[in-house]
């Protein structure tokens, strides 16, 4: 039986910025889809539990997740309308984002509606705006909660801040997600506005004493430091890639290290103990390939994570 690992959260249309036409293409997008499409390209069994509306745009959400081999079998038919989120690059290729996601499909979660969501699940990955927007936020930390003690959760707090609210309830939802999170990733510019006056090495230390087994904290073009129980503190360095965009990036990287921990059989509440086992150097090659996986993303236009092919050639 394929080892699957579910992906809770949000499923948004991107609108993002046209080849120098002054137009915008949609997109699709959300950091928790993204995964769920890396994790899918990366031959890992990806469950989406997401709340799809029946509009126009949740149809082609929809559609984009079914080609790429998302496991759609617990998704919820919403009523709502669709996410949308527009997006701006600066001269670095980096994102910045305005949304309309007002009283939208993904942030409707009920308890009813993830009753059966763990079925069968070695993982449970977490995160970003599906977490800490209201009603639906909490019945997914809730999930979370209960998911501790079947399978291996993961987090990433993907900080959205025009809609996530003041930095300290942001902050303490962050707390209460470290505090049931097995492996934990964030950016340091997610870090930066968490922990203002804190290094990405600070603040992988301080959450990994929370309790998961693995924290790591990207750079950007700087690669990643990671913290981790048996390994210890490390660093490992960025892969030069010519960046058309970030868009995705980090979600590549979260799904990559997803897939590395399941290629290595390190998934599911009987391998906790593996986890935390893990050494300096099986840490560091975790890294290195999600580090790769984040290149090849920002190497060509929007979240297009890659595949396992594409990997393996390096």
């Amino acid at each position: 039986m394929d080892s699957v690992v579910a992906v809770a959260g949000e499923v948004i249309t991107d609108l993002v910025p046209a080849d120098g036409d002054g137009l915008f293409r949609a997109a699709p997008g959300g950091s928790p889809a993204n995964v769920a499409v890396g994790l899918a390209r990366l031959d890992v069994h990806a469950r989406m539990l997401a709340r799809l509306s029946g509009d126009v745009l949740g149809r082609r959400l929809r559609a984009h997740l079914e080609r790429n081999g998302v496991d759609l079998s617990h998704a919820v038919a919403a009523p709502e309308s669709s996410s949308l989120a527009i997006v701006a690059l600066q001269p670095d290729g980096s994102a910045e984002y305005d949304f309309r996601v007002d009283g939208t499909a993904d942030w409707q979660w009920t308890d009813d509606e993830v009753a059966t969501a763990l079925d069968g699940v070695v993982a449970l990955h977490v995160g970003s705006l599906g977490v800490t927007t209201p009603p639906g936020g909490a019945v997914l930390r809730r999930l979370a909660a209960r998911a501790m003690a079947a399978v291996t959760v993961s987090f990433d707090p993907n900080v959205r801040h025009l809609l996530m609210g003041p930095r300290e309830e942001v902050l303490a939802v962050v707390h209460e997600m470290l505090a049931v999170a097995d492996v934990v990733k964030a950016s340091d510019e997610d870090t930066a506005w968490l922990e203002p006056g804190t290094t990405p090495e600070e603040v992988a230390a301080s959450w990994l004493s929370h309790g998961p087994a693995l924290v790591v904290v990207t750079r950007g073009g700087d690669g990643a430091v990671a913290a981790g129980v048996a390994s210890g503190e490390l660093s490992r360095p960025g892969v030069p890639v010519q960046v058309v965009d970030t868009v995705g990036a980090g979600d590549s990287f979260m799904s990559a290290l997803l897939a590395g921990l399941s290629r290595r059989d390190l998934l599911g509440a009987a391998r906790r103990d593996a986890l935390r086992s893990l050494s300096r150097e099986e840490v560091g090659a975790l890294v290195d390939e999600a580090v790769a996986a984040s290149a090849i993303t920002c190497s060509r236009p929007g979240a297009d994570p890659p595949r396992t092919s594409e990997l393996a050639r390096g």
